[in-house]
Parts: structure tokens; sequence; C-alpha cells
């Protein structure tokens, strides 16, 4: 009997008492807790990862919606300025007109005096020469057929 025998039944025995002990049912058993122990593991990371995308899409959504929002506010504010815009250069306008407006009633008004105050002057002056003319070259009794007429033209324009 040489080694080679003792060495072939020390190797039965070992694995006979390797079956006897349950070692490969307990492998398996180990292996398949460590199997599961990664499938739950993956499981858990895929449910994060899908976790995340989902808060991904969100924010996205959100960041969209916040970018439409502040370009909504942009155009209203940008309406608004022009509406202020506009009405500012229509009461300019009108403030403009009204001034020109006021400006041509006063130089008229200055027009209608001065040609008032010549008239005035003009007349005058034709009475003082009326008056010098009459009291050069009139008489007595014509002076007083003068007054009797003024009279009588007074009296109807006066009725």
């Amino acid at each position: 009997m040489d080694a080679s025998f003792w060495a072939l039944i020390s190797l039965i025995i070992f694995l006979g008492i390797v079956a006897y002990m349950k070692v490969p049912g307990m492998m398996a058993k180990s292996l398949d807790e460590r199997a599961d122990r990664i499938r739950n593991e993956l499981d858990e990371a895929r449910r994060l990862r899908e976790e995340a995308q989902q808060l991904l899409a969100e924010y996205q959504r959100k960041r969209k919606d916040a970018e439409k929002e502040a370009g909504e506010l942009i155009a209203a504010a940008e309406h608004e300025a022009e509406g202020l815009v506009a009405d500012a250069r229509k009461k300019t306008e009108e403030y403009v007109e009204r001034r020109t407006a006021m400006a041509e009633q006063k130089i008229a008004l200055a027009e209608a005096e001065a040609v008032n105050e010549v008239r005035q002057s003009a007349v005058d002056i034709a009475v003082a020469a009326a008056q010098t003319l009459i009291a050069d070259k009139a008489d007595e009794k014509t002076v007083g057929a003068m007054f009797k007429s003024s009279v009588k033209e007074l009296k109807e324009k006066l009725n």
C-alpha cells in the first residue's frame, strides 16, 4: 500500500465528511444568499436611478416652466414699457399742441391790440385833423348844422 492509495482513501473520507456535514448545501445556500443580496442591491440601485431620473425630469420641467414664466414677464414688461412710452409721447405732443395754441392766441391777441391801437391813433389823428379843418373853414351856421346832424344820427343809432 503505497502513499497514493492512502491519499485516495483520505480523499474519499474527506469527501464523505464534507457530504455528511452538508458543506455543498451550505455553500449553495451561502452563494444563494449572496446572489439574493446582490440582486437586492441591484434592484435598489435601479429604483434609485429611476427616482433620480424622475427628479431630473421634474426639475427640467420646472426650469422650462420658470423660463417660460420669465419670458412672459419680460414680454409683459416690454409691452407695458411700450405703452408708457406711447402714453408719454402722446401727452408730450398734447402739451406742445396746447402750448402752441396758447402762444398763437397770445400772438393773435397782441396783433388785435396793436391793430386797435393803430386804429385808435388813426381815429384820434383824423378827429384832430377834422377839428382843425372845421375850425379853420367853418362858420357858426355850418357848425350848428353839423351839430344838429350829428345829434340826429346819434338818436337814430341809439334807437
